[in-house]
């Protein structure tokens, strides 16, 4: 039996395209900062958390030391609940202060940017980074606020209706970026 949905699906990033676009990313952080000991990422629930863990390890492998990551869940900063519903609160996990650090905020898709703000606002009750940076594999577009990030894998214009799905292996048995 076929899943229809797969079917349905269109490619926007392959296997390859996908680690490709990790790579340069993690590169686009190491140049914009000055230090990459002061580097903290903080994967958004829920594939931000499971793509901050494969850059974490890309970064790693380009620096040659650790580095601090975790994930931050802004679930009860956001302004829309009542729209898009609620989903199972993740626990927050900073395993380190953000205080004075780089901190670069991951999600797989930027869409109205009501939850990087509800990220930012979440963020501010566990310390003050030096700076906060924001990268996502997919801007799909359709802001409602000005927020933008500082890194993006593909630019992908969608109709409202449309969905991006980013996929990983550890949790989906394939990877890739695909259009609903």
């Amino acid at each position: 039996m076929t899943d229809s949905r797969n079917d349905e699906r269109v490619e926007i990033l392959s296997e390859r395209d996908l680690g490709l676009t990790i790579s340069r990313l993690a590169s686009q952080v190491l140049e914009t900062v000055s230090d990459s000991k002061s580097l903290f990422l903080l994967g958004i629930p829920t594939r931000g958390i499971q793509l901050s863990n494969v850059l974490t390890k890309e970064l790693e492998q380009k620096v040659g030391h650790p580095i601090d990551h975790g994930s931050l869940d802004p679930t009860f900063h956001r302004d829309d609940l009542v729209r898009i519903g609620t989903r199972m609160v993740q626990p927050t996990n900073l395993p380190a202060s953000v205080e004075g650090r780089q901190v670069v905020l991951v999600d797989d898709v930027i869409f109205t940017g009501r939850t990087v703000r509800a990220a930012l606002e979440a963020l501010q009750a566990w310390g003050r980074p030096e700076r906060v940076m924001l990268l996502v594999m997919v801007d799909r577009g359709h802001r409602e606020l000005p927020i933008q990030p500082d890194f993006f894998g593909r630019q992908v214009p969608t109709r409202r209706t449309e969905t991006i799905e980013l996929r990983l292996r550890a949790v989906d048995g394939e990877e890739g970026v695909f259009l609903r």
